[in-house]
């Protein structure tokens, strides 16, 4: 058995997979490295089945058909051996500091059930940017011991626990049923939310682990993509509502008042970013996504819908007119200008 396994979902990735394979391989023996080519046409399989005859029983490539991000991180967790989860992409990587002591953390947990959950920070290694922006969490976490949501601080807006911020153990993931949708971007936002009320123990190592690659014009955080994605966005925000008004469930999130309220807070400010993205476009059909959205929300969960309706968000957003939807643009820029967020 493995301690941690890491998914690197792969697709025309030969320009920089193996830059990111490597950052990973510092891990040694313990770590199992899932590279999933995800129905490449470049150079991406063969890369892969030479890193696997490179570092065997640390690297195995795993071929499918293309299932988009999401069919990728479900084949990893199904092909997982390690008792902790993580996914990597492949144009990113992880700082090797950080990553042994993170490691260190996790064998200390790996037998027994007192960790559920390890988070730790992020960088956004932003293309032809000097001064990195991280993304900490020191300022709502307990540092450095198990702790349980209840010991949780407040999370400020535009400040939440992002995919690039966790491992969770297997086990766990199994538990919570997430299953990805296939051939949609942006599932990353789904693959954190989803599993959070299953993790009780959680950990917080305030390290630098992760340094997020943003700034290719082809990259799917990129504004004008997500624009052109919008349908996408809107599908993963619909799935996120449905999982949190979902009364099965509700027992489980409402078991913990600040895991209650980081979630509503989370499912919030992505039901403003799709409404904002729509208004960013401007077009008649974004417009009406715009209105779609609500209208499901409305019919799905009428109560749910009447909080985010009436926050200041809800209400912002959808206030009459072409002079409203300036200046919600507006408030979004200054947001993304201090958050750093694309």
């Amino acid at each position: 058995m493995k301690l941690l396994t890491i998914a690197v979902p792969c697709y025309n990735s030969e320009a920089y997979m193996e830059k990111c394979v490597r950052s990973l391989l510092v891990g040694g023996d313990e770590v199992e490295i899932l590279i999933v080519n995800d129905g490449s046409k470049d150079r991406t399989p063969e890369i892969a089945d030479r890193l696997e005859k490179e570092h065997p029983g640390i690297v195995r490539a795993i071929h499918q058909p293309n299932k988009g991000h999401g069919g990728a991180v479900n084949t990893g967790l199904e092909n997982a051996a390690g008792v902790f989860f993580k996914v990597v992409d492949s144009d990113d990587k992880v700082n090797p500091g950080p990553y042994k002591k993170i490691l260190s953390v996790l064998r200390r947990y790996a037998e027994g059930e007192e960790l559920d959950l390890l988070i730790s920070n992020f960088v956004y290694d932003k293309e032809g940017e000097k001064h990195k922006k991280i993304m900490q969490y020191r300022a709502s976490l307990p540092k450095d011991r198990i702790f349980t949501w209840e010991e949780a601080g407040r999370f400020a807006k535009g400040h939440y626990i992002l995919m690039h911020s966790v491992i969770y153990r297997t086990q766990v993931l199994r538990d919570s049923g997430i299953h990805l949708p296939e051939h949609t971007f942006y599932v990353d936002n789904i693959y954190v939310f989803e599993p959070m009320p299953y993790a009780r123990h959680l950990y917080y190592l305030d390290v630098n682990f992760y340094m997020y690659f943003i700034g290719r014009d082809d990259q799917s955080v990129n504004e004008q993509v997500m624009i052109g994605r919008l349908d996408q966005q809107m599908r993963v925000n619909r799935l996120m509502y449905d999982f949190f008004s979902d009364p099965d469930r509700q027992g489980l999130v409402r078991e913990s008042r600040p895991l209650y309220r980081y979630m509503y807070n989370y499912l919030e400010i992505i039901t403003v970013i799709s409404s904002i993205l729509a208004y960013r476009s401007g077009t008649s059909e974004h417009l009406a996504m715009k209105e779609d959205l609500w209208r499901y929300m409305k019919d799905k969960d009428p109560v749910l819908y009447k909080k985010l309706r009436r926050g200041v968000f809800g209400v912002f957003l959808n206030l009459p007119g072409r002079a409203a939807r300036r200046a919600a643009v507006g408030v979004y820029l200054v947001a993304q200008k201090i958050f750093g967020f694309n």
